[in-house]
């Protein structure tokens, strides 16, 4: 049986709907999963039934984080936070985490992964950190990849791709800054943001700062691996 994937949806500020990208649901069901879109529970029983049901977990990108979850107040320029996702999100990525359930993040994802951990970020890299950065915000179509992230070789990243440097896509203003156990950085760009983490402890924990599910649509090697090497691992 294909194994079934819980897709963490978007919503707006008035959270009338739940929804998401057609490249999430693509790239997991081409990978050889069923993609599920998840709405937002609160209630942990609520949330422990559903990762039981879940083989695997896919946090997508969306908007900015609360600055209260990792013990700051909001800077100003700070964007659109939607505290039922967040809440949502973090609760079941720790519950899938203590399951030892697959989990891929991208984008935000990679950044609530860190912040389930018990990590933290930056509310905005451009005005937060030191010395020139990259344009992470790109001016070219979402499956062009824009800049390099160097890959930290024996990383479960270099498994998947077998690259030390990976091309990829670039459309965030956030970033993780202290990335806490079980997790560690596992890429990082040339200007020193943090691209990639993932944890040694589990089964399968990676999370990416970029889109690999938008550059399947350009025939990327890599992100298709990334996906393939996911969905074999909610296979197990």
């Amino acid at each position: 049986m294909k194994p079934i994937i819980g897709i963490i949806t978007s919503t707006e500020l008035d959270e009338r709907t739940f929804y998401t990208a057609k490249d999430n649901t693509s790239a997991i069901s081409n990978a050889g999963g069923i993609p599920v879109l998840l709405p937002y529970y609160q209630h942990r029983d609520d949330l422990y039934q559903m990762a039981t049901l879940l083989d695997g977990l896919y946090a997508t990108g969306g908007y900015d984080i609360d600055p209260t979850l990792f013990g700051e107040e909001p800077h100003p320029n700070l964007g659109s936070v939607i505290p039922a996702r967040d809440a949502f999100e973090i609760q079941l990525i720790r519950i899938m985490m203590d399951m030892d359930k697959p989990i891929l993040g991208v984008c935000r994802g990679c950044q609530t992964l860190n912040i389930a951990a018990g990590g933290d970020m930056y509310q905005d890299i451009y005005s937060q950190l030191a010395g020139e950065l990259l344009q992470h915000q790109q001016n070219a179509p979402k499956e062009h990849g824009s800049h390099y992230v160097d890959v930290r070789k024996n990383s479960l990243l270099y498994r998947i791709t077998g690259e030390t440097k990976l091309r990829v896509n670039s459309r965030h203003h956030q970033a993780n800054r202290n990335v806490v156990t079980p997790l560690q950085i596992s890429g990082k760009a040339s200007d020193g943001v943090i691209e990639a983490i993932e944890s040694k402890e589990h089964n399968f924990i990676l999370g990416l700062q970029w889109h690999p599910e938008s550059m399947i649509e350009s025939g990327d090697i890599a992100s298709k691996a990334i996906f393939k090497a996911f969905l074999e691992s909610c296979r197990k």
